[in-house]
Parts: C-alpha cells; structure tokens; sequence
C-alpha cells in the first residue's frame, strides 16, 4: 500500500512531469500515473463518453473511477455507468452529495438549479468530489483545450490548488475528432445522447441539445453566462 505523499513532494513531482511529458501521448501520460500513484489515483467520469475510462482501464487497470451521482441525471447517462462497471477492468466509486435531492428541496426550496445554478453545483458536484479526492495524490480528467475557452491553457500536467492534489489532463490537446476516432477504433461505450444532440452532457435539468457548429458546451446552462459546474474552477 503506498501512503500519502505531502504537499510539497506533489508539488514536485508535478513541476516534474509538467516539463518531462509535456509532448507524450495520451497513453504514456495514464501509464505513468498509474506507475506513480497506484491506489492513490483517481479517474474523473462523467459518463458522456468513455474514452478517458478506456484508456484508463487499459494502462492503469483496477483505477478508481469517480462518477458523480448527483440525483439529476438522465436515465441514459445511469446507464452509461452501470455498463461501465460491468464492461471494464477499473473500480467504479459512485460520489453521491450529503443531501438527497428530496432533501436539498425541502432545505434550499424546490429547483434550486433554477434560482442559484452556482449553489446547486456546489452542493451537488464540488462539495461531494473535494471529499471524495481527499483519500487521492492525483486525479486524472477529460478536459480539453478545444472544449471551450475558459479551457484552452488546460496543461497536460499541473497542480490543483482548490483540491491540493496532481490534476492530469492527458486529453488536453486532443480534438473533437481524435476523441471520435478513439472512441472507434477501440469500439469504447458511448453515452447515448452523444448522438441525440447533446455533445456535452450534463444533469438534466441544465442541459439541452446543441445547435450544429456551436460551442459543445453551450447546451450547458444555456442562456446563462455559466459555463463551469466549479469542479475545474481554481480558487
């Protein structure tokens, strides 16, 4: 069992890395995290596709993989989750909030996502995946740079300073159609409202199909000037 590193030995090790995979591909990048941190790495899902789980399970198999479950989604995604758990060689942690839905109503006032979007995702999502990570030295995520631009400087390798942990992004300068093609040759699970319209997907409630050509998250929060849940959102 490996313990937990300090701080300031993560720190280095990132700066490290930072500058030694900088051009490495997606798949050296999961096999050194999963060389470097064992049990103390974590996967981030949210079960649109399964890519990132794919190449998690096949360089660094037996990984935890985090989904949050926060009480909102779509039967496809929930499905999405389930196959996973069955089809690859990886532990899946279901992250659940500290509040039911039901519950967080009767506190805040139905439709929370409604009135405060920011206070729903911070009940919902960042509160729940902070606890989570507390047991982590490193958490690997799909973000890309070509997602949007509040994402393009995502670095393959960097320090997390909300959580205080490794953040690895090994997707980070992939493409739309990389992650498409991926997801084809290795015949990886696909969320299926990837194909109904919904390029980035969400909860439910705050998210819509997208409009050909436009931003793939601007079906999240559509016609608010949110476009983060907070969970990669330094503070």
């Amino acid at each position: 069992m490996m313990d937990a590193r300090p701080p300031a030995e993560l720190r280095r090790i990132a700066d490290r890395a930072a500058a030694e995979l900088h051009d490495a591909t997606a798949e050296e990048v999961v096999g050194w995290a999963g060389r470097t941190f064992g049990h103390r790495l974590a996967v981030a899902s949210s079960m649109a596709d399964t890519v990132l789980v794919d190449l998690a399970a096949r360089h660094a198999p037996g990984v935890h993989v985090l989904f949050l479950d926060t009480g909102y989604h779509f039967p496809e995604t929930i499905g999405t989750r389930d196959a996973v758990a069955a089809t690859y060689p990886i532990t899946l942690v279901t992250v659940v909030p500290e509040q039911t839905v039901a519950e967080q109503d009767r506190w805040y006032g139905p439709r929370l996502y409604t009135r405060d979007p920011d206070k729903c995702c911070a009940l919902r999502k960042v509160a729940p995946l902070a606890g989570a990570l507390k047991q982590y030295d490193a958490w690997v995520t799909g973000m890309r740079r070509d997602e949007s631009p509040t994402r393009a400087d995502t670095p393959v390798i960097g320090w997390d300073e909300q959580h205080g942990l490794i953040k690895i992004n090994p997707l980070a300068a992939w493409t739309t159609t990389e992650v498409a093609e991926y997801a084809v040759r290795q015949g990886v699970l696909l969320n299926p409202l990837l194909s109904d319209g919904y390029l980035s997907v969400g909860c439910r409630p705050c998210t819509t199909r997208v409009s050909p050509g436009a931003d793939p998250r601007s079906g999240r929060w559509a016609g608010r000037a949110k476009t983060e849940c907070g969970l990669h959102l330094a503070k």
